[in-house]
């Protein structure tokens, strides 16, 4: 595992600085915010020091994804949110405090004070479609990406059959509106 020396959230991942952990895996911590915008205010941090999303592997961009999807999920039963911001500051500029890419992921409710918004600006038609020319050459190859490294099965996979009460979870989530 890659860890930088003086990085305070490398120095969470090793339990040098105490933290409430909420969720934990080979590739990925998550931790209450101490200082979070409400309560239950998470941050999905990789166990690897990158400083920017940029430097983040794909497949660890994946796991740290699906990670922040299911403590959404978590927040929204056990602690009756009915919204998650889910935001990453990446970069100064951005409002990245430490270099350790981290996701946000912060409960919200109805009238709970958080101001996410931003004044729009206009551009006009020659700025969008500079813009619009840079941005596609850039991305043309999107859709290559780092591929897991297979791990040998050693039997095959039970068929998974869900009770009526997990059935009525999954079915009670696809259906919810945040």
């Amino acid at each position: 595992m890659a860890i930088k020396p003086n990085c305070i959230v490398c120095g969470i991942i090793e339990n040098k600085i105490p933290s409430k952990k909420v969720y934990e895996d080979d590739l990925v911590l998550a931790v209450l915010d101490v200082n979070g915008a409400n309560a239950g205010h998470c941050f999905v941090m990789p166990k690897n020091h990158y400083s920017i999303l940029e430097q983040v592997p794909d497949i660890e961009i994946g796991r740290l994804f699906q990670a922040s999807n299911k403590i959404s999920s978590a927040i929204f039963e056990s602690l009756g949110a009915q919204g998650t911001n889910i935001f990453v500051t990446n970069g100064v500029p951005a409002g990245q405090t430490v270099a350790h890419f981290t996701i946000n992921v912060i409960p919200r409710k109805e009238n709970d004070g958080i101001n996410l918004q931003w004044q729009p600006k206009q551009m006009s038609e020659e700025e969008m479609s500079t813009v619009e020319l840079k941005l596609k050459e850039q991305t043309k190859n999107i859709g290559y990406f780092e591929k897991e490294e297979k791990k040998p099965r050693i039997h095959a996979p039970k068929q998974v059959v869900l009770s009526e009460e997990e059935e009525e979870y999954f079915t009670k989530q696809m259906r919810r509106l945040p």
